[in-house]
């Protein structure tokens, strides 16, 4: 089901909530996506857990996956200095409160990650766990240069089929797993249908931001944010052939939460798809272990 609601500066915002009845009595799980991503990412996931799923290991709740301002269903903003992190967090804090939630499961992936540290920061008693999906308290700038460079690049496609083979020639190599299915659910996730063109779906002032990064200076941590999910359980997820989060970072946050579980994905890059490689049954027993 498709939500509108209000963000606190009075943009309207989207979200997508997989919810029924009979998921009520379980903590719902919040689906953060990436920088330039939006909610549609998360579908395939989404539809598993809120009940379309015939594996036991896991049980139907509640899923809500979130457009940021700028992407997918929620309006642009015309303040690009408005597509920020902590612009962001309080969105996704109008969100919860529009869709009365008051504690969740969160899983984040890249961008979406960050933000679950914000939140770790600002508002813990909301964060029952935390997945973080390739990305956590160190950016690598090799990746995010990466990053900056695939979407100033990438060309528009005229068709579908298009679509699909400009995103294998951008992510063939950092994604040898994948397979046909994969390429085209991700080229639906990133691409939509306007006017007759497949258009990327994010507003290109997001891009602009990463040209003011200077990636020969040391990035910003986020090693305190993290610390405040010392009380949570925590999932680190890495894709094999990630340059954003690196082996040493993902060995720190173990150091520095002890009971926090890693999760490898071989042949993909940054980040996992979260509906891929069996990510959702990990996921499951993550929660299950949980008690959740």
């Amino acid at each position: 089901m498709s939500v509108a609601f209000t963000a606190p500066d009075g943009l309207r915002l989207h979200a997508r909530d997989y919810s029924g009845p009979a998921k009520a009595a379980r903590l719902p799980i919040v689906c953060l996506p990436g920088l330039t991503r939006n909610a549609r990412d998360f579908h395939p996931f989404a539809q598993l857990f809120s009940g379309g799923s015939t594996a036991p290991a896991i049980e139907p709740r509640r899923v809500i996956c979130l457009d940021y301002r700028g992407r997918g269903g929620s309006d642009r903003d015309r303040n690009a200095d408005n597509y920020s992190l902590t612009v962001e967090t309080d969105d996704v804090l109008a969100a919860l409160a529009a869709l009365d939630v008051p504690r969740a499961i969160f899983f984040g992936t890249s961008r979406g990650a960050l933000i679950i540290h914000l939140l770790a920061a600002t508002r813990p008693t909301m964060i029952a766990a935390a997945i973080l999906n390739d990305a956590g308290p160190v950016i690598e700038g090799a990746g995010l240069a990466q990053i900056r460079g695939y979407l100033t690049r990438l060309p528009q496609p005229k068709d579908w089929a298009q679509a699909v083979e400009i995103l294998k020639q951008a992510h063939g190599k950092a994604f040898p797993a994948l397979e046909a299915r994969d390429w085209q659910d991700m080229a639906e996730a990133i691409y939509v249908e306007r006017k007759g063109k497949i258009v990327s779906d994010f507003d290109q002032a997001i891009v602009k931001q990463l040209s003011a990064i200077d990636f020969n200076t040391q990035l910003p941590t986020l090693w305190p944010q993290f610390d405040a999910l010392a009380h949570v359980p925590v999932m680190a997820i890495r894709g094999e052939n990630s340059q954003l989060l690196s082996q040493a970072t993902v060995a720190e946050m173990a150091k520095r939460h002890p009971g926090m579980e890693a999760l490898v994905v071989a042949g993909q890059g940054h980040a996992p798809l979260p509906h891929s490689a069996g990510i959702p049954t990990t996921i499951a027993k993550f929660i299950e272990r949980a008690a959740l």
